[in-house]
């Protein structure tokens, strides 16, 4: 009894104590890391106040009764967002099961739940910074634990035999299965009230998760190690989807997974991937990586948030996007196109708050909304890390979408030419898509073994080059139109027939070209960089073939009919198009801009349509109508302008 009043004691005054030092520190980090550090003692030790709906230790279930309604306290005083609600009423349950002496399993499953809920509702990083390494980690276990702990963990360490309570034996299987590595490292980090284990404050951030992933392995065998590593090189897709990136194994206990696997399948698995974490890290490729790069950014940019530093936050938000979403798109929506559409939405809603200067405590709730999405589109990428059908339907999909618009300009200017007999500017148009082409390739080689461009470089690439195209565009289907007027195409024909196009009109032609090529071989080659790993190779150069198989049908059809048309209705049908494609470059333009940091981003409600270059920001359809209204006015001046010229003989 006044061993476990002492413990209680000493955890409130430790609580006490990092509750004085968080209220100096920016944001509500400390705060939430102590509620969730509850949140842990009450899954793991509530085994030990009551059994079979009994209790078994009256001070144990008083501590869980007390612990429980501290928890609900501090996550009451958190500051407000759109989860706290839901939290609170998981509180309330949890109480409710503490209070009626429910089952041990229950009270864990529902505790653990919540603290996972807590730290995403907040945004806090719960994984390392870099992959754990293990081997220093063992090598840490000797110079600072073993004298307590043990050798190999037992709890038998000869400096430990004094020590009351005795030291915790890691081996023990029963309680091991109910810790993950996040608990080991908070333990590590802030100690445990109550017992002689000190807080490690003066080890490195990195040190600390190693130690953590060492101790979290010592309960399980070289054989169950064995066991996993087959499983986890063998097994079936659904133990790669339980546990998809680090943030999931650092959270994961025995426990936990083994109500999503079966049991001995869990066990192994954490046994192998805690003894060599780098595994599942090597397994989800640069998507893990880029994703990992997302989740960083976007802490960083919570905490500049909260540090009144909204320029920085900005900054780091954007490039969470740009440089951790945006490589991995193709391959997101190949598998889930409205997750991807989920967290294109998320992402701009979390910079259009900042660029609003909401409560700090709204930035948070959109940050952790797309944390939370950010789970789910590792599952959806780690699930289907072997589907030969989603790499290519990738692969096909980036070529069909960011050939076709380029498709349609050239072609739309060849077969201008080829009509109106100007074959003398053909070569100029050629030499401007087959040097794109060659910049492209050029591109590769930059981006993949000289510098790494980043994605506000890409974006605002893409961004000018579009409202370039555009402007362009929109000027040369008001010519056009003015031609298909009747009589007015002879009249251009007659004189301009004999006559070669001159060198500037050349040069435009080529520039005309290059752009509207370039611009789509640009993202093209660095989202096949971003998505290539040898494992999918057959499928990406399949789905490459077939696309461009594709577009070359599609290039056949159109100068065909291009060729068929009799010219006014070649001219008339060509006005339109171009001035559709005119709105829909500008649409892109302005929204590669928006995600470069350069335009505002102001979010409404309409429908997002990718293909009409229609995204729900103010700014990107305004400036659609803006076109739109400017090609319907030229229209409206070439019918109102005088009288048709008549045919010549």
């Amino acid at each position: 009894m006044a061993q476990s009043f002492l413990r209680r004691f000493a955890f409130i005054l430790l609580l006490l104590a990092s509750g004085l030092a968080a209220a100096a520190a920016p944001g509500p980090e400390a705060e939430v890391r102590q509620a969730w550090q509850l949140l842990d003692y009450i899954a793991v030790d509530y085994a030990g106040a009551v059994q079979g709906g009994k209790v078994i230790s009256a001070g144990e279930y008083a501590e869980m009764r007390e612990f429980s309604a501290t928890a609900r306290e501090r996550i009451a005083a958190l500051p407000g967002n759109s989860k706290q609600a839901d939290l609170l009423g998981q509180a309330d349950a949890l109480i409710a099961l503490v209070e009626r002496k429910a089952a041990d399993a229950d009270v864990a499953r529902n505790a653990h739940a919540l603290a996972t809920d807590l730290l995403a509702a907040y945004g806090v990083a719960a994984a390392p910074a870099q992959t754990p390494d293990v081997a220093a980690g063992k090598a840490l276990y000797a110079q600072q634990c073993a004298a307590c702990h043990g050798a190999s963990g037992h709890g038998d360490g000869p400096a430990g035999a004094q020590l009351d309570p005795p030291p915790i034996a890691f081996t023990d299987a029963d309680r091991a299965s109910q810790r993950s590595p996040l608990a080991l490292y908070e333990a590590i980090s802030r100690g445990v009230p109550g017992t002689s284990m000190p807080a490690y404050s003066q080890l490195t951030d990195a040190q600390r998760w190693a130690l953590a992933f060492y101790v979290g392995g010592l309960a399980f065998s070289d054989a169950q190690r064995a066991q996993g590593e087959q499983l986890w090189k063998h097994g079936a897709p659904d133990l790669r989807a339980a546990l998809p990136s680090l943030p999931t194994l650092v959270q994961a206990s025995e426990q936990q997974l083994a109500q999503r696997l079966d049991p001995q399948q869990a066990q192994a698995v954490l046994a192998f991937l805690r003894a060599q974490p780098q595994a599942l890290t090597a397994a989800a490729g640069k998507q893990a990586a880029s994703l990992e790069l997302a989740r960083t950014k976007l802490r960083q940019a919570v905490d500049a948030y909260a540090q009144n530093d909204a320029k920085q936050a900005a900054t780091l938000a954007l490039s969470a996007y740009l440089d951790g979403v945006e490589p991995v798109e193709p391959q997101i929506s190949a598998r889930d196109a409205e997750l991807l559409r989920a967290i294109e939405t998320a992402m701009g809603k979390l910079r259009s708050d900042i660029g609003k200067g909401v409560p700090p405590a709204q930035v948070e709730a959109d940050a952790a909304q797309a944390l939370a999405l950010f789970e789910r589109a590792d599952a959806a990428l780690q699930g289907s890390s072997g589907s030969w059908m989603a790499a290519f339907l990738g692969s096909l999909t980036i070529l069909l979408r960011e050939g076709l618009e380029a498709l349609l300009i050239v072609v739309g200017i060849i077969a201008f030419l080829r009509k109106a007999e100007r074959r003398e500017a053909l070569k100029w148009v050629h030499a401007g898509w087959i040097g794109a082409l060659v910049a492209g390739g050029l591109t590769w080689v930059v981006a993949t073994w000289l510098i790494d461009i980043s994605g506000a470089n890409r974006e605002l690439t893409e961004g000018l080059s579009s409202l370039f195209a555009a402007a362009v565009l929109l000027s040369v289907g008001i010519w056009m139109h003015q031609k298909s007027l009747a009589g007015r195409w002879q009249q251009y024909l007659n004189e301009r027939l004999s006559a070669a196009l001159g060198r500037g009109s050349m040069i435009f032609l080529f520039v005309l070209s290059f752009v509207a090529v370039y611009r789509e071989v640009f993202e093209t080659i660095l989202f096949y960089a971003a998505m290539w790993n040898p494992r999918d190779a057959g499928a990406i150069v399949s789905g490459l073939v077939v696309g461009s198989a594709g577009l070359a049908l599609i290039t056949f059809a159109l100068l065909r009919l291009g060729m068929r048309l009799p010219i006014g209705k070649f001219f008339a049908f060509s006005s339109a198009l171009i001035a559709v494609l005119a709105v829909v470059l500008v649409g892109k333009g302005v929204a590669a801009l928006q995600e470069a940091g350069w335009i505002g981003l102001g979010l409404v409600q309409a429908p997002r349509i990718d293909l009409l270059g229609v995204y729900p920001t103010w700014q990107t359809l305004l400036a659609q109508l803006v076109i739109a209204v400017a090609a319907l006015l030229g229209f409206w001046i070439n019918l109102r302008g005088g009288k048709p010229v008549p045919h010549r003989a």
